[in-house]
């Protein structure tokens, strides 16, 4: 009997020990991730955001920068745990140029996440899982909250459509070019997103959410196929 309590006691410690070394791991952003998919962005500048070719070191149209993004992803994981077929509603406040930092950010995660899924995503939007989002650390100072919630990514035709309740309803479409039914993109670009943007401008961008009413219908848009990943480990 003393035998058996003493094999028990040993497990647990085992199972403990290995949940403080993946708590460990986590927090040194030692986790390999990848997220790959699509991210659409709604801002108030008034004309095509100058972020994406100036690496943030143009100030926005407006002064500052006010932004919800959303993100759809078809395929991801975070360590052994998948994220694929989640998305993600974020919003963004930059007081002045992005380079600068002194950033807000909030985000509201997909409620069909797993308990291991919602805090990959988090660790990931933070910045603590390092690799492609690894900056977010340093120029995110306030990191308003992440709650979970329906978010609704959807895609009609060329319009892409996110709603988080009455928190975020926002729809975006790419603006044409000179050619009929070719969108106008911004190629190769270092921008952090990904490389190759598509200027798109929004029909409806609405946020009402952690203290925030904005109404960026009308103004500059990106749509972006993202393929982010961490660290090698």
């Amino acid at each position: 009997m003393a035998e058996r309590a003493k094999r028990t006691r040993v497990r647990l410690a085992a199972k403990i020990d290995n949940r403080h070394a993946a708590a460990e791991k986590s927090d040194r952003g030692m986790v390999p991730w990848h997220v790959r998919g699509e991210l659409i962005l709604n801002c108030n500048c008034t004309v095509f955001c100058p972020c994406v070719v100036s690496l943030g070191r143009h100030p926005p149209t407006e002064g500052v920068c006010q932004a919800w993004a959303g993100i759809r992803i078809d395929d991801g994981k975070y360590g052994e745990e998948s994220l694929s077929d989640l998305n993600v509603g974020m919003i963004l406040e930059i007081p002045g140029m992005m380079a600068r930092g002194n950033w807000k950010a909030a985000a509201y995660i997909d409620d069909r996440a797993s308990h291991k899924a919602h805090h990959g995503l988090i660790q990931i939007l933070s910045g603590k899982a390092k690799g492609t989002t690894g900056l977010f650390k340093l120029l995110v100072s306030e990191f308003l909250g992440a709650e979970r919630a329906r978010v609704e990514y959807e895609n009609d035709g060329k319009l892409r459509r996110l709603r988080v309740g009455r928190k975020i309803q926002g729809e975006v479409i790419p603006v044409q070019g000179k050619d009929p039914g070719r969108d106008i993109i911004v190629e190769n670009t270092k921008y952090w997103m990904g490389p190759d943007i598509t200027v798109a401008t929004a029909t409806k961008g609405r946020v009402r959410a952690f203290g925030r009413v904005w109404d960026f219908d009308g103004r500059s848009a990106e749509i972006c196929a993202i393929d982010w990943r961490g660290p090698d480990v």
